[in-house]
């Protein structure tokens, strides 16, 4: 049973792409290529690498995500920074590129300066990464040659139509994590250092100015949300996979051992459609006596 993966954006939810893609190998189906966005983009890539469910699940564990926002010296302008995420990926990925990869493998990214989506596929993945998990303002864009590049949920929040162009004859399963439209509109928590004392942060949050940065942001999740609902209707995934995650805020820190348990649990909700797509290839079977 093979097929092709799209996996969309949700910052920390994204952790569920890991039980998704582990319970889908053990019901037997076989994820020939993968596209990603945003975390999805780093799940893809993890398994295009080789790497298991299992040491996926195990090496995001053992990652301290109190440390990875914080700001480096040369980072464009952005509320966090990504020199602690950058330092860890140099320490797992190094200096990899695609054609290091075992399966077809595509990541999205916004290009500011062109106003294009683009779709990386060559190159080191290093930069892919950076660029596909650039959330707007909130991280530094990424400059590859004369782009600019920023997270790919921007203009695609879960990439099917890449997906399909890695794997045109083969069913494509997205899997979603944002909410559908007709839900109300969800803020983002930034994280802030922990040595900022509870008083502190209580007071910053009855700011007029932090108020306004509340309306801005969950106006960004309807229009995501909107984006994600049209791209999913226009380009038309065989099936959704849809991990119950809407408690979980982009940038919390989370117990990724539940969060990847979601992922299971969507699966086994959606077998019985996602094995419909295959139930022509059983009557056959049964009909050669195979």
């Amino acid at each position: 049973m093979n097929i092709t993966l799209a996996l969309g954006g949700g910052g920390v939810k994204g952790n569920a792409h890991i039980g998704v893609i582990r319970r889908l190998e053990i019901e037997g189906f076989k994820i020939n290529s993968v596209a990603g966005t945003s975390f999805g983009g780093i799940v893809a890539v993890f398994h295009g690498l080789g790497y298991t469910p299992d040491e996926i699940e195990q090496m995001f564990i053992k990652v301290d995500q109190s440390q990875l926002f914080g700001r480096g010296a040369n980072e464009g302008p952005s509320l966090l920074g990504l020199a602690g995420a950058t330092r860890w990926l140099e320490s797992v990925i190094g200096a990899r590129t695609f054609a290091d990869l075992n399966i077809p493998c595509a990541i999205t990214a916004a290009d500011l300066k062109s106003g294009s989506e683009i779709t990386l596929s060559t190159g080191p993945l290093l930069d892919a990464i950076l660029a596909t998990i650039a959330l707007p303002g909130i991280f530094p864009a990424r400059h590859i040659g004369e782009m600019e590049l920023i997270d790919g949920g921007t203009l695609n929040p879960v990439p099917v139509a890449p997906a399909r162009l890695l794997s045109p004859k083969l069913p494509v399963i997205a899997v979603v994590l944002n909410l559908p439209m007709g839900f109300p509109a969800e803020s983002w928590n930034i994280p802030l250092p922990d040595y900022i004392p509870h008083t502190v942060i209580e007071r910053l949050s009855r700011l007029r100015y932090t108020r306004a940065l509340d309306v801005f942001l969950r106006s960004i999740d309807l229009m995501t949300r909107a984006v994600n609902d049209y791209r999913l209707e226009a380009d038309n995934p065989d099936v959704i996979i849809r991990p119950v995650v809407e408690d979980i805020d982009i940038l919390d820190r989370v117990d990724v051992r539940e969060v990847v348990r979601r992922g299971e649990d969507a699966v086994d909700f959606m077998l019985p459609e996602l094995k419909k797509l295959f139930a022509w290839q059983s009557r056959l079977r049964r009909a050669v006596g195979v």
